[in-house]
């Protein structure tokens, strides 16, 4: 998992903190993930963001599946442009 700026400008401010986590999803047979359906299907491999400041519960749903971890940055920087 990492962090990462819904605003990339704000990088650069000291009192700014990451809001988005970003991360690897890998399906099982029986998913329990966020981002999947009840009954355990699960709504796509690959990467996936929220918002979500370090050490918190997730603001967002999950957003995603994107192909890579870059991609799945570049949407959330897209998205607050």
């Amino acid at each position: 998992m990492s962090h990462c700026y819904s605003d990339p400008s704000r990088q650069s401010d000291p009192h700014a903190l990451p809001d988005c986590e970003v991360w690897w999803h890998r399906c099982k047979p029986y998913c329990e993930a966020p981002h999947c359906e009840p009954d355990g299907q699960c709504q796509g491999e690959g990467w996936y963001y929220w918002y979500c400041f370090p050490g918190c519960l997730p603001d967002s749903d999950p957003i995603g599946p994107f192909p890579s971890e870059a991609a799945a940055m570049a949407a959330c920087h897209n998205e607050n442009a």
